[in-house]
């Protein structure tokens, strides 16, 4: 059997077996076909620990790859050959004895609470050429600051994972196929009534919550793309959808929020993960020194 073979069985295995989700699965395919354009192999039996150094030689200095980026990378094949392994085909890992470059621990790039507002702000005065498209764009940023969800997770909401009368989010299958609910505040509630109105004209039919102006179904990704490049073009502030859900988690401690509570609203399965918005919460840091015993 092929490599190529091999990953497409490895990859139907986590499917069938462990319900690996979708995207984690393109992630998987993505990473394989890398190596396995670079490295040009045809059977198991080749792959070995040389061979995937150079890949990742190739990575760093061809392709400019970051730390993180051949962490990710490694682990991907890792994995794969460790299936490998369980299944008889080979003996050993050979990515086991590659050393994992150390990760920088670096702050969070997140908003302030003032260009938080100027970006609402920016979305609400923008002339767009229907209302619909403008209060779209507000409740798409809106969602996006005050609950902390991620980018797929916001494209996937049903228009029935937002209640406004018991007040939460729900988001079904999120990273690691977990759900969980979000509390739904008030002011988010005041951005997304504007836009729920309009869809009620435009598009009351789609199972989605964020609908297109002319399609049946869910708005189309180049939406999100569109209003982040047009955000960056007006406001001269780098800005992703990542970025806002680091904003969200950061006001969030700022604003007094405990870490386990936040833990639990963005879905962190280890609030490790969580700590390092400590990091870039200076109000949060500058309210634990004034408990230092000589102030």
């Amino acid at each position: 059997m092929t490599i190529l073979a091999l990953h497409e069985q490895f990859c139907a295995d986590k499917i069938t077996f462990e319900n690996l989700s979708p995207y984690t699965i393109k992630w998987h395919k993505a990473i394989f076909r890398s190596f396995h354009t670079f490295s040009d192999i045809g059977s198991i039996e080749e792959l070995h620990r040389s061979v995937v150094e150079n890949w990742i030689r190739w990575g760093r200095t061809e392709r400019n790859w970051s730390p993180k980026t051949v962490r990710s990378s490694l682990m991907s094949l890792s994995v794969f050959l460790n299936w490998c392994v369980k299944e008889s085909i080979i003996e050993t890992n050979p990515t086991k004895e590659i050393k994992k470059p150390r990760l920088p621990k670096k702050i969070p790039k997140h908003l302030t609470v003032a260009q938080a507002e100027k970006l609402l702000q920016w979305a609400q005065a923008y002339p767009y050429h229907y209302d619909f498209e403008k209060n779209r764009a507000v409740a798409i940023l809106a969602m996006f600051m005050y609950s902390g969800v991620r980018y797929q997770e916001l494209v996937n909401l049903k228009f029935t994972d937002v209640d406004l009368t018991y007040h939460t989010i729900r988001v079904i299958s999120g990273k690691g196929d977990k759900d969980r609910l979000i509390p739904l505040c008030h002011n988010l509630e005041g951005y997304l009534l504007p836009y729920l109105k309009e869809r009620e004209n435009i598009n009351p039919y789609s199972p989605f919550f964020f609908v297109s102006k002319t399609l049946r179904g869910r708005m189309s990704d180049n939406v999100i793309k569109r209003l982040f490049a047009k955000l960056e073009q007006k406001t001269k502030m780098h800005i992703h959808p990542h970025m806002l859900r680091h904003t969200f988690a950061t006001l969030m401690l700022e604003g007094g929020c405990d870490i386990f509570s936040l833990s639990k609203m963005m879905g962190h399965s280890d609030i490790k993960t969580t700590s390092i918005y400590l990091t870039a919460t200076v109000q949060h840091l500058q309210q634990q020194i004034n408990k230092h015993p000589l102030q």
